[in-house]
């Protein structure tokens, strides 16, 4: 009897299963299918993003902020806000455009080790911070998104209070990010690798708004990326874009609009150089090396954006150094790469203007540069050789105005920076060397004398970053790590 069971329950499956079986090949799915035509559900068309399709400042993220963490909030001894003081490095190169921070009166060296504040992890790049009233902020390439990120971070505990990103993917090329963002009142701009221009309110990280000029003035970026840095002459923004019709413009910093732009009429393209603010012959000048040539651009209110002078006379293949001015009309040019340095005059002739290579030399017959832009303090010249610079190679080296073949000092043998940084506070030169080790210098009239060194990165790569400086603390970068210090009480 069981068995029987068993029997009619397995028949009854197997009838249900051939009959499901059957059902689903005889069902026909599109029967009540209609035919529609294209666009009659009047849906919006698609919004698929292609490669180069990029949204400026699309992402936004802001921390939660605690007492500890706010710099408004802090009133320990250590903290320079007790007292009020709202120090600032407000660009690259600082607030005069020399990188001399002279604001160091009253303040002592610190005696014992500097004390490392914080360490900041970033993508691979030598971008470095601007600061202001607590705050650093740095451009930065987050790997993982494939994203440039602006970062804003408390100066004094290196907790991430925003960031605003947005995706560019993009190839390492000796890193990403090169650049320094720049701040005016409330703004922060900075300039991503390929070109995007964002800006920022500097408190909030609220977008306000944004400039591809890539695509709009059709910029060729350099191989290694944008490396110019943001300019912002009295609320507006000046930029090389060095384009097919436009090299260079200045744009409203409160609503991005175009004020003025300079025709690119010597066909210059972008180099890595940056846009320096001078005045020549009594008339304020824009002053840019790009690839191809140099040129002066008016800064004079009924003239601005005028083309003064140009020369194709000095044109290496790759500039990074951006023009130093060293007299009332001449400015000394220097470029890696074995171009070596060159002596610029400009003069006035009567409404118009001259432009004459006085000079020109190989890195290892002069003053020369690869990558940093050298200091004028005090009379005197100081710069890094380079690698091809000769026996002094990698060296400190001072050099008078009036003599750039012969040094009147260099640093010892066994003090070589390679393409480190290195700035001025009050009369200490601090100089980060390429494997980072910071060396500080007592600057004489003619000499430098060293007082301290300190090893600061254990294995650092490719410290090449420029120092920012601020209310006795500075900020160093590798190619992967930001760290900051207080160097003085």
């Amino acid at each position: 009897m069981k068995n029987k069971k068993q029997i009619l329950i397995s028949i009854g499956l197997v009838v249900v299963y051939i009959a499901v079986l059957i059902a689903w090949h005889c069902y026909d799915p599109t029967d009540n299918f209609k035919l529609a035509m294209p666009g009659a559900d009047n849906r919006p068309q698609a919004t698929a993003r292609k490669a180069d399709d990029v949204i400026i400042g699309e992402f936004f993220m802001k921390e939660e902020q605690t007492p500890n963490s706010n710099p408004s909030t802090l009133n320990s001894k250590h903290s320079p806000y007790a007292g009020g003081s709202r120090g600032s490095w407000p660009c690259f190169r600082g607030s005069n455009h020399d990188n001399i921070a002279s604001n160091a009166n009253g303040m002592s060296l610190m005696k014992d080790a500097f004390k490392e504040m914080w360490t900041l992890k970033t993508g691979e790049g030598h971008a470095s911070p601007v600061i202001s009233q607590g705050k650093a902020y740095v451009l930065d390439y987050d790997e993982q998104l494939s994203s440039d990120a602006l970062r804003c971070i408390d100066l004094i505990t290196g907790k991430q209070l925003w960031k605003r990103w947005y995706r560019v993917p993009m190839k390492r090329n000796h890193g990403f990010s090169r650049t320094i963002p720049a701040i005016y009142q409330n703004h922060v701009v900075s300039i991503g690798p390929e070109g995007h221009v964002m800006c920022c309110d500097k408190e909030t990280g609220k977008m306000q708004w944004s400039l591809d000029m890539k695509k709009r003035f059709a910029t060729e970026i350099p191989f290694w990326y944008t490396g110019q840095c943001p300019l912002i002459d009295n609320g507006t923004l000046v930029l090389a874009p060095a384009g097919k019709d436009t090299l260079m413009l200045g744009v409203d910093i409160e609503t991005g609009k175009t004020l003025w732009a300079t025709p690119n009429s010597p066909h210059l393209k972008m180099s890595h150089s940056s846009v320096m603010p001078m005045t020549l012959g009594g008339t304020r000048t824009y002053v840019y090396i790009g690839v191809g040539g140099v040129c002066g651009v008016s800064a004079e209110k009924g003239s601005i954006g005028k083309m003064l002078w140009n020369t194709s006379k000095w044109q290496p293949s790759v500039v990074a150094p951006s023009p130093l001015q060293i007299s009332d009309n001449k400015i000394f040019l220097v470029a890696g790469y074995g171009a070596g340095g060159a002596l610029l005059q400009v003069d006035k002739r009567g409404t118009g203007w001259s432009a004459t290579i006085k000079d020109s030399y190989k890195a290892s017959a002069g003053m020369s540069s690869e990558q940093q832009t050298p200091i004028r303090y005090k009379g005197t010249l100081i710069t890094i050789l380079p690698k091809d610079g000769g026996g002094m190679r990698e060296r400190l080296a001072m050099y008078s105005p009036d003599n750039l073949h012969s040094p009147i000092w260099t640093s010892a043998a066994d003090e070589r920076f390679g393409l480190g940084p290195y700035l001025i506070v009050g009369d200490k030169l601090f100089a980060f060397k390429e494997d980072g080790e910071l060396y500080v210098y007592s600057v004489g009239e003619k000499s430098m004398t060293l007082i301290k060194k300190q090893r600061v990165m254990e294995e650092g790569i490719d410290a090449w970053g420029p120092i920012a400086y601020a209310d006795g603390y500075i900020i160093v970068r590798d190619s992967k790590t930001i760290k900051c210090l207080k160097v003085y009480e």
